[in-house]
């Protein structure tokens, strides 16, 4: 299902320096391979599609991005391609999944306040987008911590395999942080990846206790707008330190049990 983009593997030789392997550039690919490490281990991802980026530290035109036909699992901190908006690769080797470069280059270039957007077709998420009527119902605590902020994409036009599809689904998600792809799957958008992969994660724990109160065939009790909207607020408030706590814990666990990913 993955498809191959056919893109120059090289850019503009004036990018290809050391100003992109600063040691901030290097957490970030370390923390982009341990979210991809940790999805897989938690069955978020899809064979080798689903693709998470993140904008290059310094380099507001550049991203970061796991490369065609790697499973999440194989994601090393030097596997991942740097790559600009037009399609360049301007470090790594391979290229880019297609879908992956027509979605999250047009879902940065067109929303500078995305600094790392993850994709999945995570099971309880993706089962989410392919009934009628909204998502989620704000039964559950967890799911108040995205009250206010989803965005539902409800036009499924097949492969995002041009930039047009890319600038729509871009102008889908508005102001939102979190969109669901009606018939697709989810992208979630943050301004770093550690907020991005704490959102990932309490995204699919929020679906998956919904659908298991669904499938009791009771009624869901909604939460008020009012309570809502408080709890929403308070976790905004703790979110960017939760999200740093969190990846934390995550490099922690791999560096016990996976240390390549650091490579």
């Amino acid at each position: 299902m993955a498809h191959e983009l056919t893109i120059p593997k090289t850019g503009p030789a004036l990018l290809r320096n050391s100003s992109l392997e600063t040691e901030d550039i290097w957490q970030a690919r370390v923390d982009l391979a341990a979210s991809l490490r940790m999805a897989a281990r938690l069955g978020l991802e899809e064979g080798i599609c689903n693709h998470f980026s993140a904008v290059v530290l310094g380099h507001p035109d550049l991203f970061l991005v796991n490369r065609l036909g790697w499973a999440f699992q194989e994601a090393t901190a030097s596997s991942l391609l740097i790559c600009d908006f037009e399609g360049h690769v301007i470090t790594g080797d391979g290229v880019p999944e297609a879908t992956a470069f027509y979605i999250h280059a047009r879902l940065h270039k067109m929303s500078p306040r995305v600094g790392a957007a993850f994709h999945t077709h995570m099971p309880n998420a993706t089962a989410l987008s392919m009934v009628e009527g909204d998502p989620l119902v704000w039964a559950g605590q967890t799911a108040l911590k995205f009250y206010g902020r989803v965005a539902v994409d409800e036009d499924y036009n097949g492969l995002a395999l041009d930039e047009r599809e890319g600038d729509r689904i871009a102008a889908v998600l508005g102001d939102k942080d979190i969109l669901f792809m009606k018939n697709h799957g989810v992208m979630v958008c943050a301004p770093n990846i550690a907020e991005a992969w704490d959102d990932l994660y309490y995204l699919e724990r929020a679906a998956e206790v919904q659908l298991k109160a669904m499938s009791t065939g009771r009624r869901l009790l909604p939460v008020s707008h009012e309570i809502a909207s408080v709890a929403a607020r308070q976790m905004r408030e703790g979110d960017p330190e939760s999200a740093r706590l969190h990846l934390e814990s995550v490099r922690r666990v791999l560096d016990q049990q996976q240390p390549a990913y650091r490579s």
